[in-house]
């Protein structure tokens, strides 16, 4: 078995005609986990865009929001911006590690439960059961003349796939605006043509992928299966038939006769009828299988109602089915989650969410930046003082108004700033700036030092930013001051 499991992962054509899936409705443990996990998915997907959260007067009161215009992410009480992008990074690096460590731990539970191919799809086949019946009235009913039943059949299940598709699309834009606005301006005509041009190729691909492709997007589109199978080893949980136990295939009657002669599976086609991508998992490991675990479920019932041992078909690791042939104890599932690799993986994972939870309870929401002019680097006044020119970006990363106060540090006694709101009459080396809540405020600075400076004294110099309000917090900037050469 762990040959084939080895080898037949790998194997698949890179092109077969599609064919219908009807897939039978079973219920189980894990039908109703993926139940769970398809609800769950959904409702967050559709209703989080929906979500109100105050954040004061000046912030969005949307719960989440990619606000593009703006460039801020608003997730609840955290607010992301451009210069902390690495926050985001760090999330998609947590996201990956998230997969090794899932494929490590239970094999393509991912791709069995909650990527989106598989959620959209299972729901698509729920309403194929609703307006179609089941397995075998499905495949009646494609064998069938289209005839006006047929059509009118066929066109409502479409008007329904396509309401879904469509309420997918529209409820993507809604996390990049204020949902209630944009959908009434959406209904009204006035949401901006990206808008539309989105939730057209959402709707379109939603009922197409989801509607048609389904199994063929797994098998032939996505690159996920064909990465996992280079992490999958050994000791990975996959659902697997227990080929020792099982053969020979025979009929509850050949086995009453010959109970010697034949092992546990009766062959009778259940798990095939019921897998959501028409494998047969008795034929060993497939890239097809998304290991979603309802053909567990169809052969434990089986195997119920001919009072037979449940686990012909089950979750296991390769290793776990070599000992079982050889004559060990079933081993359960969950002891293959402890190995070395799932905890480095999950260490990784941990550590990781960890410094990115540090790094954002004790960042401060202050920023400052500054940039030298480079043309002219100074200019020299006829007193023999000298001028620099810096552009600042001061940040108030609060829903509110905020004074800051600038201040040089750094430069020798006599050193001044003013800015193009305040006079050079009236520079000092401390300024008073306010800055709009949310609002990142780009000012224009002069900074001027005493004649007689001496160049070594000024070359390297700070500003320094304090918010003058309970919160005390403070950004310092590193620059440089340019000084004329000094003639030899």
């Amino acid at each position: 078995m762990a040959d084939t499991a080895g080898s037949d992962l790998l194997h698949s054509d890179l092109y077969a005609k599609g064919k219908t899936v009807h897939n039978k409705r079973i219920d189980g443990p894990f039908r109703r986990f993926k139940w769970l996990v398809m609800i769950v998915t959904l409702a967050i997907y559709y209703i989080t865009p929906w979500i109100r959260w105050d954040r004061g007067a000046y912030a969005p009161d949307q719960a989440v929001l990619v606000d593009l215009a703006n460039r801020r992410f608003y997730m609840f009480d955290i607010e992301i911006w451009p210069h902390e992008f690495y926050f985001v990074a760090g999330l998609l690096i947590m996201a990956g590690i998230g997969l090794f460590l899932v494929t490590s731990a239970v094999g393509r539970a991912w791709c069995g439960y909650a990527c989106p191919q598989t959620v959209w799809t299972d729901l698509f086949q729920h309403v194929d059961r609703f307006f179609d019946g089941d397995r075998n009235a499905r495949a009646r009913l494609d064998k069938a003349p289209w005839t006006a039943g047929k059509t009118a059949r066929r066109l409502a299940k479409w008007a329904v796939y396509l309401a879904i598709a469509f309420w997918t699309g529209g409820a993507w834009i809604m996390y990049f605006a204020d949902a209630p606005t944009l959908t009434y301006d959406f209904w009204r005509g006035d949401a901006a043509p990206v808008a539309y041009a989105t939730v057209a190729i959402l709707t379109g691909t939603t009922f197409w992928l989801g509607g048609f492709m389904r199994e063929q997007v797994c098998i032939y589109m996505c690159p996920w299966p064909r990465i996992q199978t280079a992490m999958l080893d050994e000791k990975s949980l996959i659902v697997t038939y227990k080929d020792w136990r099982g053969e020979q295939r025979g009929s509850l009657k050949k086995a009453a006769k010959n109970p010697e002669a034949f092992g546990d599976c009766i062959d009778c086609q259940l798990c095939v009828a019921v897998c959501p991508t028409g494998i047969d998992i008795r034929e060993g490991q497939q890239i097809g299988c998304i290991t979603c675990g309802l053909c567990i479920d169809a052969c434990d019932r089986v195997m119920k109602e001919t009072g037979r041992p449940r686990g012909l078909i089950d979750y296991a690791t390769l290793d776990q089915c070599e000992a079982e042939a050889a004559g060990a104890p079933a081993t359960p599932a969950w002891k293959a989650l402890l190995r070395p690799r799932v905890f480095i993986y999950f260490g990784v994972w941990t550590a990781l969410g960890a410094g990115l939870l540090f790094a954002l309870g004790t960042r401060t929401h202050t920023d400052l930046t500054v940039s030298p002019d480079r043309n002219p680097p100074f200019m020299l006044l006829k007193d023999g003082s000298v001028r620099n020119a810096y552009t600042l970006r001061l940040r108030n990363m609060e829903a509110r108004p905020r004074d800051m106060e600038v201040a040089l540090q750094g430069l020798p006694a006599g050193a001044v700033l003013w800015t193009d709101a305040v006079s050079a009459e009236n520079a000092a080396p401390v300024q008073v700036i306010t800055v709009p809540a949310n609002e990142t405020k780009v000012v224009r600075a002069y900074v001027l030092v005493p004649p007689g400076t001496d160049e070594d004294d000024s070359e390297h110099f700070s500003f320094r930013l304090t918010s003058l309000d309970e919160q005390g917090e403070t950004d310092i900037a590193e620059t440089t001051f340019a000084m004329p050469e000094d003639d030899e």
